[in-house]
């Protein structure tokens, strides 16, 4: 049975690369294609961000390379990383770069392409949950809904420098987007709360950080845009985070199935009024 579910699927071959999306921790989200992968795969190069019980789906006798990249601590160079692609594959090996969350989002897998293409080496492109989105839905947010917004906008809260991205137009942002999802913004979080509001954003409006999303350690903190440094601060929280900013996260109450799963009771939909009706 098992077998019949991967049969149909390509294959990694020898001297090629995938680069694969791991989701946003918890290995039941990877995708049935990146699981082929690493069953396939004689090198597995991976960031820090990709969970363990990802990295345990890897074939018997497959090396497992660490490629991670994380704030204020010492770090591969990117280049360095798309180089090593490069060299695994035209050794003959099935190489397979696993990266947390979608390699195309946030996760500068367009440049380790870039890269393959510049030294001509096969590869292939195997999306993931983006952390953004599944992990928001692990703590019972929406990043839409039909009620509250029709947009909204993803960015990241530092640049290759480390800093907030002066390159954002935040005014613009803060009016424009009814719902701002940040990736790597935990950190600078008091500077974009406080250009946001200088944005016109309300200093009341509910922000959520959700860390360590889908894995057994998430832990959710609840607050506002005004509060939102001192709260973060105080929790105690610490990155990977992903900050959301918008009235979704009101629908927390009513959507934490997590929490409901442990015995939270859940409230009717707050943004429904009594003498509503269903609508189809």
């Amino acid at each position: 049975m098992i077998e019949a579910v991967f049969s149909h699927l390509p294959a990694l071959e020898p001297g090629s690369v995938w680069l694969v999306g791991a989701g946003p921790g918890e290995a039941g989200l990877l995708t049935l294609l990146a699981v082929r992968g690493l069953m396939e795969a004689d090198v597995v190069v991976h960031d820090a961000l990709v969970d363990a019980d990802c990295l345990k789906l890897a074939r018997e006798g497959a090396t497992l390379e660490y490629a991670g990249k994380r704030g204020g601590k010492p770090s591969a160079k990117q280049r360095d990383i798309s180089l090593r692609l490069v060299e695994l594959a035209q050794s003959g090996k099935r190489v397979l770069r696993l990266k947390g969350g979608d390699p195309f989002v946030f996760g500068r897998g367009g440049e380790e392409a870039l890269t393959l293409v510049e030294h001509n080496i096969p590869f292939r492109i195997v999306p993931g949950i983006s952390a953004g989105i599944g992990g928001l839905a692990y703590a019972g947010i929406p990043v839409t809904h039909r009620d509250l917004n029709h947009a909204v906008t993803f960015l990241t809260g530092h640049s290759s420098s480390g800093l907030v991205p002066d390159a954002i137009n935040w005014d613009a942002i803060a009016k424009g987007s009814p719902v701002i999802v940040m990736y790597m913004a935990m950190k600078h979080i008091r500077e974009i709360s406080a250009k946001l509001i200088a944005g016109g954003r309300s200093p009341s409006e509910p922000v959520a950080f959700v860390c360590n999303a889908t894995t057994r350690g998430q832990k959710v903190l609840e607050t506002t845009l005004g509060e939102a440094p001192v709260a973060a601060l105080e929790s105690g929280l610490e990155p990977p985070a992903i900050v959301v900013v918008g009235e979704v996260v009101r629908l927390r109450e009513s959507l934490d199935w997590l929490g409901a799963l442990a015995g939270r009771r859940l409230r009717p939909d707050p943004f429904r009024h009594s003498s509503s009706k269903e609508t189809a």
